[in-house]
């Protein structure tokens, strides 16, 4: 049965709901942990804990299924240079939010997990990314299933035209507020490596 599941970022400055989620289907979402360094040092650039061994739960969506309710002018955005994705994330408190990629074109939208208030009304983790096999080499595990389901999920919010319906773009195009793309320094800070 679908359901909407609220989030929050920490301080409940900006709350919001997603629409119609129905756990382990993969036309609503996918639930998986990424090790990447760029998730990691992204939560280090907010001020978060570092995830490592862990790595950063994330549900994969569309922007369509993502309403934010109350503190639209929390919502703030950053980018790693040369990235094509948007990180999304409450400048009240500095709580990670979103990813989406840097135009509307294409629906592909992922909440963190730790915003949710029912992390178990996702479904369970069915994928990881970036994964450290040693000797500096990285695998991935149960992906072929987390990509069917986004193509299960963004074509058809493509073709339908619910691609439109984003909180994170306006009607050009454009994104809500100034993506602030990290400085040289700004990186240097960060660990992108081991």
């Amino acid at each position: 049965m679908p359901t909407d599941i609220p989030f929050a970022c920490t301080c409940g400055t900006l709350r919001g709901h997603l629409s119609g989620i129905v756990p382990d289907d993969t036309r609503t979402g996918s639930r998986a942990l990424c090790h990447c360094h760029s998730c990691r040092s992204a939560e280090l650039h907010l001020g978060q804990s570092d995830p490592r061994p862990g790595g950063v739960d994330l549900y994969q969506t569309t922007p369509d299924r993502i309403t934010i309710d109350t503190g639209t002018d929390a919502l703030a955005a950053f980018s790693f240079q040369g990235s094509k994705l948007i990180r999304w994330y409450a400048g009240c408190c500095r709580a990670p939010l979103f990813i989406t990629i840097d135009r509307p074109g294409f629906p592909f939208s992922t909440v963190r997990v730790a915003r949710i208030a029912d992390p178990d009304a996702l479904g369970p983790v069915v994928a990881e990314a970036f994964v450290d096999a040693g000797k500096g080499k990285q695998k991935h595990v149960n992906t072929r299933r987390f990509i069917w389901g986004m193509i299960r999920r963004t074509l058809p919010a493509r073709l339908s035209g619910r691609w439109k319906r984003t909180p994170f773009f306006d009607i050009a195009g454009a994104p809500v507020v100034q993506v602030h793309t990290l400085t040289d320094d700004e990186t240097a800070a960060l660990p992108l490596r081991g």
